[in-house]
């Protein structure tokens, strides 16, 4: 296993895939995940962990499961990273990802199917793709399960404004993740302002003319407790707690950051100019479907749009 800067290019043989994992206070489910992560079919895995600084051991632990097992490695305290879009960045930046086929990404609480990885690549590879994600299954500790189903056709600028499912699902090609990683080192203190990583990973693929295919087949099992940073969107509380984040104007600063950063000309950079704000919030209005897959997700941004056309009209 190697991290830092060098360049040693792919080896010939099994099909070489670095899972990128941030952990933060995981010591209740880490070692499940990384049982389901090395037993992984049909493919050469090395596993990269960056913790945030926590207060339950977790550095420990994964120092102790890193000397158990060759391909685990444990990267040297960075933190704090206070999020995990941070603490992804950081090891996409740390890691020499060179020597891989693949690059995965990975929560430290949920539970991976044996195919995996196996299905992403076998995707990738037959649709000539750099971009891969999945549909997941939501668990919680009561015994519920739920299909959680993100693989609606993609549209014109869905990129802008949502990411292409969970993050913990992400494959990319190594011509991807070398390309994004060439990005985030060239704009290191501004994407550090980037609260999603896996949105802005999938808006940098789509706008930068990078093929990506959402896989309904779910590849894992999507922990659900109360400390999960973003987690299933699912019962009235999540509901609210996301109309707030656009409400109170995170979601839209996180849009115009993101098209800034990434150089996205769409029509709908128009929202920060004060002077055309009404017809701005109209026009996005009526272009819903061409911004979010889910129709649900369509009817609700239609309303707030409209909602704001008419509070903010001057």
């Amino acid at each position: 296993m190697t991290t830092g800067s060098s360049s040693t290019g792919a080896a010939s043989g099994p099909t070489r895939i670095a899972v990128l994992l941030a952990a933060y206070n995981g010591c209740e489910w880490i070692e499940e995940q990384l049982a389901s992560i090395l037993a992984q079919a049909r493919a050469s895995v090395d596993i990269y962990i960056s913790v945030d600084p926590s207060t339950d051991g977790t550095e420990a632990l994964c120092a102790r499961l890193a000397e158990r097992h060759a391909n685990i490695a444990l990267l040297p305290p960075a933190g704090p990273f206070k999020g995990a879009s941070r603490n992804f960045f950081r090891l996409i930046k740390d890691v020499d990802l060179s020597a891989y086929d693949y690059v995965a990404f990975s929560d430290q609480d949920d539970v991976w199917y044996a195919d995996k990885l196996d299905r992403a690549v076998t995707t990738l590879r037959r649709s000539d793709a750099d971009g891969y994600s999945s549909n997941v299954v939501a668990f919680w500790d009561d015994g519920r399960r739920l299909l959680v189903n993100k693989a609606q056709p993609q549209v014109r600028w869905d990129h802008l404004f949502e990411a292409a499912g969970p993050g913990c699902t992400y494959v990319l090609t190594r011509r991807f993740a070398s390309a994004f990683k060439s990005l985030l080192l060239s704009q290191w203190d501004e994407v550090q302002r980037v609260d999603l990583h896996d949105w802005f990973c999938y808006a940098y693929a789509r706008s930068h003319h990078y093929s990506w295919i959402i896989d309904p087949t779910p590849s894992l099992d999507y922990r659900q407790h109360a400390r999960n940073q973003v987690g299933v969107n699912n019962g009235v509380a999540s509901a609210r707690s996301r109309l707030r984040k656009i409400t109170d104007g995170w979601w839209f600063s996180q849009i115009q950051l993101t098209a800034t950063l990434l150089d996205i000309h769409s029509p709908y950079r128009i929202l920060d100019d004060d002077s055309t704000k009404a017809k701005a919030w109209i026009k996005l209005a009526f272009s819903v479907a061409h911004c979010r897959r889910r129709p649900r997700d369509r009817a609700m941004l239609f309303a707030f749009c409209l909602l704001n056309s008419i509070t903010r009209h001057r």
